[in-house]
């Protein structure tokens, strides 16, 4: 079985569930919806200039190239593409869907949009996609279902998928004396930490230059933390997500639409016990030290030996020359698996754009084959196509580069959907604040996430 059919196998399993879930919105756009019978217009109908906007801007170069090649294929048109920071980027989402001011078309998340497609400020393209003959087959299987609201509107087609990994500073390995090969096998638990970390203390060094595990260690003058620390979120995707999953945790009562958290699950508060234990002895830094300080440079300046991060970094990591940079799959938890969060995003219209036929034109061109095999060509994500996801392995693995811990989660089936449930920002008002309390050792993670859990609930209840 070739690669490419193990990883469609993995992922065909993970979205199965995902088909059993499920029309037109209740106001068209202007300008009106598309008619599904209409035939769809030719090049020189599709006139204008709308605006796309992302959060990534190292995605930048490769929809710059779609954009010069969709304005090629229909001339007389405009795409603007531009990026913003991610708090920044989703604050002006929000806003503008309220003012009129949100772009014509966004970059969109699967733990963002149930909340505009329920307010209705989204348009169905069903219509347009039923209308021209859009076959949502050529994605992995299932990857479009995901963009499928329970009453059967569509809201995006897909255009990558991620999952989550460590990279490591392999010159640090070296010098502590690990095998990189014995990273594939680390284990964790929230009593003792497992290997892992036995692992992030031994790759902890202080002012001195004395390990986390070594005599006389002084957890207060780190100068290399062996775990780096983004935070923690409400979903913490990339920076405790596959903790937790791999002890057998589910953030929903269902995969899919599901309307009660679970943040009160005992599996969840040990986490949380240990994370915290982790900040206290000094082998990742506390909510203090890492504010205000960006994550992936600061791991590329050699003050972090490990991190975990998504697939779509993995460019960017490679052009930060850490020295035998590598990666890893998460940990083995005591569910006795290594787990990710897999996601996939997809591009959204408002209904506020004055040019819908030229947005709808645009989302297709970027979920099509032209465009994919484009954003593959430039090395930042997987894409949702099949055959253009395979160019992007066969480029990395003529750069010698291996990226079976970012894969492999697939081909074994060893992932977990980004929860997709309404109250998305509503949710993360509520954790946020108290996830940062129970790091700063200010809250009891026995009392607070119980306590934060009852008031997130309550968003569900009508």
């Amino acid at each position: 079985m070739t690669a490419t059919k193990r990883l469609v196998t993995g992922l065909s399993g993970l979205l199965l569930v995902v088909a059993a879930c499920g029309g037109s919105n209740g106001t068209q756009p202007p300008g009106g919806v598309a008619d599904s019978a209409a035939p769809a217009p030719s090049a020189a109908a599709v006139s204008g200039s709308i605006k796309y906007v992302m959060w990534d801007a190292n995605q930048l170069p490769g929809y710059k190239a779609c954009a010069d090649a969709f304005q090629a294929k229909f001339p007389g048109t405009t795409i603007s593409v531009e990026s913003l920071g991610w708090d920044d980027y989703w604050n002006g989402i929000t806003t503008g869907l309220v003012s009129g001011t949100a772009p014509d078309v966004f970059t969109d998340h699967l733990n963002k949009y149930p909340e505009y497609a329920f307010k209705d400020q989204l348009v169905d393209l069903n219509p347009y996609a039923q209308r021209d003959g859009v076959q949502t087959d050529v994605y992995f299987p299932g990857l479009a279902d995901l963009w499928v609201t329970p009453d059967g509107k569509r809201y995006g087609l897909p255009k990558d998928w991620d999952t989550v990994a460590f990279f490591y500073n392999g010159q640090m390995i070296a010098d502590a004396g690990v095998d990189p090969s014995s990273l594939s096998s680390l284990t964790w638990n929230p009593v003792d930490g497992g290997t892992f970390e036995k692992l992030a203390a031994k790759l902890t060094i202080d002012a001195n230059d004395v390990r986390g595990d070594e005599p006389g260690f002084d957890k207060t003058k780190i100068k290399v933390y062996g775990l780096g620390n983004n935070g923690a979120g409400a979903v913490g995707q990339i920076e405790y997500s596959y903790f937790v999953l791999s002890d057998g945790f589910n953030y929903t009562d269902k995969p899919v639409w599901g309307t009660h958290y679970n943040y009160d699950d005992p599996k969840y508060i040990a986490f949380f016990k240990w994370y915290r234990g982790m900040i206290e002895k000094g082998f990742t830094p506390g909510v203090k030290e890492r504010t205000g300080v960006n994550y992936e440079d600061t791991f590329g300046a050699g003050k972090y030996a490990m991190e975990s991060n998504g697939s779509w970094n993995i460019g960017s990591m490679i052009k930060r020359d850490v020295p035998k940079l590598g990666m890893f799959p998460t940990p083995i938890g005591p569910s006795g698996k290594s787990v990710s969060i897999f996601n996939g995003l997809a591009d959204s219209i408002p209904k506020t754009t004055k040019n819908p036929e030229l947005a709808w034109q645009w989302v297709k061109f970027m979920a099509s084959t032209d465009c994919q095999d484009i954003v593959a060509d430039k090395g930042v994500v997987f894409p949702a196509i099949q055959t253009s996801a395979d160019k992007k392995f066969a480029q990395y693995k003529a750069q010698g580069i291996d990226v079976t811990a970012f894969t492999g989660h697939v081909t074994d089936n060893t992932t977990s959907l980004f929860p997709i449930t309404d109250h998305a920002s509503d949710v993360s008002a509520i954790m946020q604040p108290v996830l940062d309390q129970v790091l700063l050792g200010e809250v009891d993670p026995a009392t607070a996430l119980p306590d934060a859990n009852t008031q997130v609930n309550a968003l569900f209840t009508p």
